[in-house]
């Protein structure tokens, strides 16, 4: 792994196993998800839209019972694992990065009584610690966009993913005809070189064994959720900086600005992969 791969798997996991972010977004998205949200009105919370991709998510991918083995890559707070274990019965793996996450999703896991269905994993999704042909679904929501190695993540969703099996995810993307140099604010906060767009996941997927069942564009509800994450923010400062720094939350406004920024520029892309193998 070259220096710059080994930078952005370091950043990401000291970045989310900081006390400021995990604070953050336990406060503002709710404890259970750290991903982008459907709206269907203004007055839809984060931690409602945010729970409505899981749902929508999950209705994608036909009928799931007991026996059906789910990997969740970047699982964050672990949201959508408890939702599948809680809903249809799967068996269900969460994988992640951060160690902190992962300890607040041990937790709450026995405290819903779900620890039995779900094993929480310490681990990079760029080199899953799984063996082949492990898992009928592989999912994860906003979390490859900190890899440098994205077609190598597709490779190893594929790889453990079940003949028949499918992988249905969100990215936050560059837009395909995204000009050069036009995200550089986003980038340099994220630490990374580039963001991935639509093509670039069909020809990994393509590349990787799979085959597209479709892709549904959300681009709108990227700059819905990153507008309600900012106002949210600005409303409860005086709250979030008792147990926030004030520093962290100036780079996190700025910071949702350019998302909110970008998306409405037309720069940006988001919505929901889904493949079979």
């Amino acid at each position: 792994m070259s220096s710059s791969q080994n930078q952005a798997v370091t950043v990401a996991r000291d970045y989310y196993n900081s006390d400021d972010a995990d604070a953050f977004y336990a406060l503002v998205w709710g404890g259970e998800d750290i991903h982008i949200g459907l709206y269907e009105s203004e007055n839809d919370s984060i931690s409602d839209a945010s729970h409505r991709t899981v749902r929508s998510m999950a209705e994608r991918l036909g009928p799931l019972t007991e026996e059906t083995c789910f990997l969740d890559i970047g699982s964050g707070f672990g949201g959508a694992v408890r939702h599948m274990a809680r809903e249809y019965g799967c068996r269900a793996t969460a994988l992640n990065l951060s160690e902190v996450e992962n300890q607040r999703n041990r937790k709450v896991n026995e405290k819903q009584g779900l620890a039995d269905r779900i094993e929480v994993v310490d681990g990079n999704f760029e080199e899953l610690p799984f063996e082949d042909a492990a898992f009928d679904v592989v999912w994860s929501q906003d979390a490859f966009l900190h890899s440098n190695r994205r077609d190598r993540v597709i490779a190893e969703a594929a790889r453990v993913l079940k003949p028949g099996g499918q992988l249905v995810f969100t990215d936050p993307m560059q837009a395909d005809d995204c000009p050069a140099g036009s995200l550089q604010p986003i980038l340099d906060r994220l630490h990374l070189t580039s963001l991935a767009s639509p093509s670039f996941y069909r020809s990994a997927a393509k590349e990787a064994g799979l085959t597209e069942v479709g892709f549904e564009d959300l681009t709108h509800q990227l700059v819905n959720h990153y507008a309600s994450v900012l106002a949210t923010t600005e409303a409860n400062e005086s709250q979030l900086t008792e147990q926030i720094s004030a520093d962290y939350l100036e780079r996190m406004k700025a910071g949702l600005r350019h998302w909110v920024e970008g998306g409405r520029a037309g720069l940006l892309a988001w919505g929901v992969f889904h493949f079979r193998r």
